[in-house]
């Protein structure tokens, strides 16, 4: 790891300060907790002149529950008020699961839910060192011509690693975002795409101030994750679930998935399954369709072969459980 360069930080009070601040120095980046972003940092991955430091911003630091039964909750609430707050985790289970399964407590306590849901993309050759990595002819990510993962192609397959945001998929929530000309909301779906070079549809200078989400219904929820050691491994892969059932038939599903591909991934093809009973050759079925929509490469050090089986049996064990109120 290099040492920390020079930089000025700014703090401003309000969003619209934050969105003033970028526009006079555009080459400036926005910190939250700093948890990824000050790493990539110190290995020379990321080099601005003027960090944004949003974390005085309080509007991003409040939850608030909506008229509509639903909830809006500040980016910059931390991950570790995500564990504990009654609403959240009452209401929103799944959610606060994921949030407890990011790294370590001292990390959850300054890591925030915006700086999660916008997690730059992982690969095992590009988070590295500067020497490292020049060593290695850089990779196609970060000023190389190759990607070392698939070295034929023109792709870059750094893996998402956010464990929060499938679970705000399986709630069909929406992102605020702040830039210059006011406020707009995407469904989460949509604020990713699948390039692991460029994976956030954020404008820029844009700021995700705030996640908004559905009354959650009736159902239960939860997420799962797998990482090779506990305290402050990405997952290997991660899945959310949520569903509701009527004695033994399944009224309602949503699986989404992380660590897997170059974004976070909702499951297609899970409605087929409502209105059915959920035996063992359903199970099957549903999680056979994991398979053909995961695309884990070798961008991490558990081969790909693996971390398909990790998502499978992940997938099947947490629907049997929530499934069975267990």
């Amino acid at each position: 790891m290099e040492y920390m360069p020079d930089f000025s930080v700014l703090r401003p009070s309000t969003l619209d300060e934050a969105v003033i601040a970028h526009n006079t120095n555009p080459e400036a980046r926005y910190l939250a907790g700093g948890t990824d972003i000050l790493v990539n940092v110190r290995r020379g991955i990321v080099d601005t002149p003027v960090m944004i430091d949003l974390a005085g911003i309080a509007e991003m630091r409040a939850i608030t529950e909506l008229d509509n039964g639903g909830m809006r909750i500040g980016a910059g609430i931390t991950l570790s008020e995500l564990t504990t707050d009654s609403r959240v985790v009452e209401r929103y289970p799944a959610i606060a699961d994921a949030a407890r399964e990011v790294a370590a407590t001292s990390h959850r306590e300054v890591a925030t839910l915006g700086g999660n849901l916008c997690l730059d993309t992982r690969c095992v050759f590009y988070n590295q060192s500067e020497w490292w990595r020049s060593a290695n002819d850089y990779c196609l990510k970060y000023n190389g011509d190759t990607c070392h993962v698939a070295p034929s192609g023109k792709t870059c397959f750094a893996a998402f690693s956010g464990d929060v945001a499938p679970a705000v998929l399986v709630f069909e929530g929406v992102v605020e975002i702040v830039n210059p000309n006011g406020r707009r909301t995407v469904p989460l779906d949509d604020f990713y795409e699948d390039d692991g070079m460029a994976h956030l549809r954020l404008g820029k200078g844009e700021i995700l101030s705030a996640v908004i989400l559905p009354e959650p219904g009736d159902g239960c929820s939860g997420y799962a994750k797998a990482r090779v050691r506990d305290a402050i491994d990405f997952p290997l892969a991660g899945v959310a679930v949520s569903l509701s059932r009527q004695d033994d038939t399944l009224v309602a599903i949503r699986v989404a998935l992380t660590g897997t591909n170059s974004r976070p991934i909702v499951l297609a093809g899970t409605e087929e399954f409502v209105g059915k009973a959920l035996d063992d050759t359903a199970l099957d079925q549903l999680v056979d369709l994991i398979t053909k929509q995961i695309q884990p490469m070798t961008s991490t050090f558990s081969p790909p072969g693996y971390r398909r089986k990790v998502a499978t049996n992940l997938t099947r064990s947490l629907i049997r459980r929530l499934f069975d109120g267990t």
